[in-house]
C-alpha cells in the first residue's frame, strides 16, 4: 500500500471520528502513541515496536486528514531524495 492509498483509508475509517474529536485531541492521541512507542523500544519489544509504530503513522495521518494536507505530497517535497542539507543521496553530513 502506497502513502496515497494508506491516507486515503485512514480517512474511510476515521475522519468523521476525527473531525469530531478535533486537531487538539487527534494530535494528543498522537503524542500518546509516541509515548507507548517510547515505551516498547525501552522494553525492546520488537511485536510492541512494529505495532507503536504503525500507531505513529495511523494518527499522523488521521492529523493530516484533517488538516487537509496531503502526505506523499508533502514527503516528496520535503524529502526529494537527496539530503536536505548536503543535497546528497546517502547523506554525506558530519551531524
Amino acid at each position: 500500500m502506497d502513502i496515497k492509498e494508506f491516507q486515503s483509508l485512514m480517512r474511510v475509517l476515521y475522519y468523521e471520528k476525527d473531525k469530531k474529536r478535533g486537531v487538539d485531541k487527534t494530535f494528543l492521541w498522537l503524542l500518546e502513541e509516541i509515548g507507548e512507542l517510547s515505551q516498547a523500544l525501552r522494553k525492546g519489544d520488537a511485536q510492541s515496536i512494529e505495532n507503536e509504530l504503525a500507531d505513529v503513522i495511523a494518527w499522523t495521518t488521521s492529523l493530516a486528514n484533517l488538516l487537509n494536507i496531503d502526505l506523499e505530497d508533502s514527503l516528496s517535497r520535503k524529502y526529494p531524495g537527496v539530503c536536505n542539507y548536503c543535497r546528497q543521496a546517502p547523506c554525506q553530513c558530519e551531524k
